[in-house]
């Protein structure tokens, strides 16, 4: 306590004031926490810098001032000073001699301290203004803090006990109350029996010493000691709540830990869910990819198919140059034969006997004129039969083209419904496009095959088409040098003419030839094509074979994660149930205790329904008395009146007898 020590000694030096040398000894020799000054004469100056320390000093609980002889002044500044401390919890103040000064600055204290519980008082004179102690007795009602007071010997009347009363009945924290060596009386005796049922925190009361009648102290006494059961059950049902909601908050720790812990795992499983999820979104990018990248290979396919189409079409434009050129041979045939046969006319008619045998020649060579017309007939209509093939191959490729744009429409079609399916469709959707794939190179397979049979016969054809050609020509000149030799002597004219239609044949003939070499072009060309098509779609085949194997990897997987997702989930349900089962139970538990809780209230309320049927008794019991009184003051005051009436009677005889008895006695001596 030596800071309390110097703090004391300062404030007494900024006063002007000396320290007081017993008070310093009894600072230094203080506990912590304690201020005891018993006994000791404090000046005013001292309680002037005690009053300054106690609102700052934060250490002490307890202060002691009794038998210090306080005068009216220094209780007035120590008790101002700790109106703003909040730590004090105990005030002595016994033997002081406190009157109406002293009673009003406690009545400011008790207004604006909130800290102090316990106040003694024992052996002032508070009771004798009765003023000041109504504005002491007013601050108490209001006070919320103090639980402990002593007013022994305190000079306090009846007037100052009703106004204990009004206090008592207006508070709520006051527990004990010692009234003891007081001049209450019988009217203050009813005051405070009529304020107690009134005040529920009271429960000791001590009233010895005031010349209370018995019955009245008895009714206290009851009154004090239903207090005492109500405090009693208060602090029971106190410490069993107490003890239920430490339950309870401990239940719903558990039960906030049992909820973090399956957030948690809730929270992991989100987090393996999002990460195979990113996973499977990253697996399907990647067939999405393969996909597209077969998407192009299929364009490039078509586009082939549509180069392999336009040569078509120039292959059927030539035909149908051949076919003209053709025609055009046929035309001059018939023209050369119209010549011919003009010519022949003339011949016959200039000289009808030498053309004899050249007729004959002519007719055998009109003959042969017409098997090569025959022959070429027959070329026309293998030409004819082979742009029928070509027409019907190519009317094929466009129905394959037709076919593949309808399944590739198809497939995409699939595809987008696959991508809104599950993963199970997916599957199926991938099985389904392998089966199409695979369907789709079959034909394509077989298209090949079929164009290469076709092309195979159109060179089995040609070649038979070289062989009659070479024979027709070989025949045409062996029959040409026949006729040469023949008609050599016959005409020049005619060989000439005969030279000019062969040259022309044979310029036909070679233009033939470059068709036909530039038709196996074309076929060479195709087949080529063809073949890139088939290592494209062998390509494709192993792509599609490739990726099918990817996909049954991740939807094995994925079916193992699935597994495992369905076996913790398995696992969370089951601990989940433990604990709902837990739950459960406590529940019960707590459902028990509250049974338990409603029983007790129950009980508490019949107890209070019972105690306040006897209050009832009690009030109506002393409502009768009250009567019963009343009705004895009234003949009380009768009989006061009686007897001041007899007395002043007896007054008068006295008086007339004395005046009586002095005339008679002043009589004679006249």
């Amino acid at each position: 306590m030596q800071q309390l020590r110097l703090a004391y000694s300062r404030l007494c030096k900024e006063g002007g004031a000396e320290p007081q040398e017993a008070v310093l000894q009894r600072l230094q020799e203080l506990p912590r926490g304690r201020l005891d000054l018993a006994a000791q004469s404090l000046t005013v100056d001292t309680c002037r810098a005690l009053g300054k320390l106690l609102p700052k000093d934060a250490l002490l609980t307890e202060v002691i001032l009794s038998d210090c002889m306080l005068s009216e002044e220094g209780a007035s500044l120590l008790l101002q000073g700790l109106c703003a401390n909040t730590i004090v919890r105990f005030l002595d103040l016994k033997g002081n001699n406190l009157q109406a000064a002293g009673a009003e600055a406690l009545g400011q204290l008790l207004r604006q301290n909130k800290s102090i519980q316990s106040i003694t008082l024992e052996w002032n004179n508070l009771g004798s203004w009765d003023d000041a102690f109504a504005t002491f007795c007013g601050a108490l009602a209001g006070n919320s803090a103090l639980q402990q007071l002593d007013l022994r010997n305190n000079q306090i009347n009846h007037k100052g006990a009703e106004e204990l009363a009004l206090a008592l009945a207006c508070n709520t924290s006051l527990q004990q109350l010692d009234l003891r060596w007081n001049s209450i009386g019988l009217l203050g005796g009813r005051a405070l029996v009529n304020c107690l049922p009134r005040n529920r925190g009271l429960w000791r009361l001590e009233l010895a010493g005031n010349n209370i009648p018995g019955d009245i102290l008895r009714a206290v006494e009851q009154a004090i000691a239903h207090s005492q059961q109500r405090q009693a059950a208060s602090r029971e049902n106190q410490a069993r709540t107490q003890v239920l909601s430490k339950e309870v908050q401990h239940l719903q720790e558990e039960k906030s830990r049992q909820f973090l812990d399956l957030m948690e795992t809730i929270d992991k499983q989100r987090k393996e869910m999002a990460r195979s999820s990113r996973a499977s979104a990253a697996r399907m990018g990647q067939l999405q990819e393969a996909l597209n990248e077969r998407h192009s290979i299929i364009n490039a396919l078509k586009a082939k198919l549509q180069m392999a189409e336009a040569a078509l079409a120039l292959s059927e434009q030539k035909a149908q140059g051949l076919g003209e050129l053709l025609a055009t041979t046929e035309q001059e045939q018939r023209s050369l034969a119209q010549r011919q046969a003009k010519e022949h006319r003339l011949e016959q008619q200039e000289a009808a006997e030498r053309e004899s045998k050249l007729l004959k020649d002519l007719s055998a060579a009109n003959e042969k004129n017409l098997l090569l017309r025959n022959q070429v007939d027959e070329l026309e209509r293998k030409v004819r039969s082979q742009q029928e093939q070509l027409f019907l191959a190519r009317q094929e490729l466009t129905n394959t083209v037709a076919e593949l744009k309808a399944r590739a429409i198809q497939a995409e079609e699939r595809l987008e419904l696959e991508k809104k399916r599950s993963r199970q469709s997916s599957e199926d959707l991938e099985q389904l496009r392998a089966k199409e794939v695979e369907h789709m190179t079959r034909h394509l397979e077989e298209s090949e095959r079929a164009m290469q049979e076709r092309v195979q016969r159109l060179e089995a054809s040609r070649l038979t088409l070289e062989e009659e050609l070479s024979r027709v020509k070989a025949a045409a000149l062996s029959e040409r040098g026949q006729a040469e030799e023949e008609l050599m002597k016959a005409k020049n004219q005619v060989r000439l003419e005969e030279q000019q239609r062969l040259a022309h044949l044979e310029e036909k003939l070679r233009l033939l030839v470059q068709a036909r070499d530039e038709a196996q072009s074309a076929c060479l060309q195709q087949r080529q094509t063809v073949a890139d098509a088939q290592a494209r779609a062998s390509q494709l085949g192993l792509q599609a074979e490739g990726l099918r194997r990817r996909l049954e990897e991740l939807q094995q997987e994925l079916s193992n994660k699935d597994q495992e997702k369905v076996a913790e989930v398995t696992r969370v349900r089951v601990e989940l149930q433990e604990r709902n089962g837990r739950l459960q139970a406590e529940l019960t538990a707590q459902e028990a205790l509250k049974e338990k809780v409603a029983a007790l209230e129950r009980q508490l309320k019949v107890i209070a329904g019972d105690h306040r049927e006897a209050l009832l008794d009690r009030e109506s019991e002393n409502a009768s008395l009250r009567e019963k009184l009343r009705l004895k003051e009234v003949e009380i005051a009768r009989i006061r009146e009686e007897e001041a009436q007899r007395a002043n009677f007896l007054q008068n005889a006295v008086l007339a007898y004395v005046q009586g008895s002095s005339r008679r006695a002043t009589s004679p001596q006249k």
